[in-house]
């Protein structure tokens, strides 16, 4: 559904899976048009074989002035509108309203005032062509995003400071950071198995999987990340090591297992923000702000050594710095459609601003920022509970901006 740019795909509510128009395929089949064709009383829709010159579809589409919808798409499309102002084809160029002329008419009696009354009788009606549909994503696939991020992180940032500590063992690395990484895992998979009408058939990802789609590619990412998770959790358990090896292994999953969902989203291309070049390197900072600030306030919580906590302050301060840096960068840059604009807008002027600038940019980077570098340069009588809270609220923010960037891509109407 994300994918049509038409808005044109809706779920059937007798099998609760994704259906649209298949221009009466059965009717077709026996050389028959299609019941939309045959009930209109005008005659205002044909069909027809555009390969046959000779069909009265071809030679309308031939000898008119037709129009079809975001052509730039690369759909190929083979509806053609004749006669249509180009306004009229573009959901982004007509204002939406609330009310309507007939129903502020109660009993022969006019709702409106006199002036009101005369521009109203001086307008022409304008028609629509099509209804649209309620955002298919909601807070579960923010939700998603976020849990991934954290069982991403979880590891990545392991790694990192296993390797700056030397290899040396430490409970928290070796076992905390395992088990964290596949309770996420495991919440992850729940959200998009059940986020799915069907959730019966996700055993299709792995017994007929279709390597075209970034969802299956991300579903065996998370299955291979989850069993270097397990790999490191029994190393840390039985071995009190973990081996170089595997845990650079185990680094580069979590990255693949961060990063994918930048190109399942880019595979959702009606929705235009989505299409950002920067979304993958917020998912990878993303999981590093996610990965430090859940290693730090569990290390704190039990007493980890200094070796261990500074880097991960460090390691959230950068990646907030750098998440900063790149939200600011993502509003800055042009847009390259008007439903970039209007998403944008959405996040930074419209109905999502005041949680945009207020919970992600306020609460969720620029105060963690502050008190993290106070902590580094040890300006905090207690400097372990300003941590807590610096990590808190970035996981915070991290929530909020998954919530707002999943609501702000589905902002600009399709239809």
């Amino acid at each position: 559904m994300q994918a049509c740019p038409y808005d044109a795909l809706y779920i059937d509510p007798n099998n609760n899976t994704a259906a649209k128009c298949n221009f009466c395929a059965h009717r077709v089949e026996m050389s028959l048009e299609p019941a939309c064709v045959i009930v209109c009383p005008t005659q205002a829709i044909l069909a027809g074989d555009l390969d046959n010159p000779g069909s009265k579809v071809s030679r309308t589409v031939a000898n008119e002035k037709v129009s079809v919808r975001k052509p730039q798409k690369g759909t190929q499309p083979k509806l053609f509108y004749v006669g249509i102002e180009g306004d009229l084809l573009e959901p982004t160029r007509i204002s939406r309203k609330d009310t309507y002329f007939a129903s502020d008419w109660r009993d022969g009696t006019a709702q409106a005032n006199a002036s009101d009354v005369g521009n109203l009788a001086g307008a022409l009606a304008r028609e629509v062509y099509d209804v649209p549909h309620s955002a298919p994503w909601g807070w579960k696939i923010a939700a998603y995003l976020w849990t991934k991020a954290v069982a991403a992180g979880a590891l990545l940032v392991a790694a990192i400071l296993l390797s700056l500590a030397g290899g040396s063992a430490a409970t928290l690395l070796n076992i905390v950071c395992p088990t964290i990484a596949l309770i996420g895992l495991a919440v992850t998979s729940v959200l998009l198995i059940f986020d799915l009408k069907r959730p019966d058939r996700f055993f299709y990802l792995i017994t007929k999987p279709n390597f075209r789609s970034w969802l299956v590619v991300g579903t065996y990412f998370l299955i291979g990340y989850g069993v270097l998770a397990g790999g490191w959790l029994l190393c840390g358990i039985f071995a009190s090591s973990i081996p170089s090896a595997l845990r650079w292994f185990a680094a580069a999953f979590a990255i693949a297992s961060a990063c994918y969902s930048a190109f399942l989203f880019a595979q959702a291309k009606g929705r235009d923000l989505w299409q950002s070049p920067l979304f993958l390197w917020h998912l990878l900072v993303q999981a590093l702000v996610a990965g430090s600030a859940t290693i730090l306030i569990t290390g704190i919580l039990m007493d980890a050594p200094p070796g261990i906590l500074r880097p991960a302050v460090l390691i959230l301060l950068i990646s907030l710095i750098v998440s900063l840096a790149m939200n600011m960068g993502e509003i800055a840059l042009p847009h390259v459609s008007e439903d970039v604009r209007i998403a944008t807008r959405a996040l930074t002027r419209g109905q999502l601003s005041g949680r945009f600038w207020r919970l992600v940019v306020g609460a969720g980077l620029i105060t963690p920022i502050i008190l993290a570098s106070l902590v580094l340069a040890s300006l905090l009588p207690s400097a372990s509970a300003f941590a807590i809270v610096a990590a808190v609220l970035a996981l915070a923010g991290l929530w909020w901006f998954e919530e707002l960037w999943v609501k702000a891509g589905q902002s600009a109407p399709l239809s």
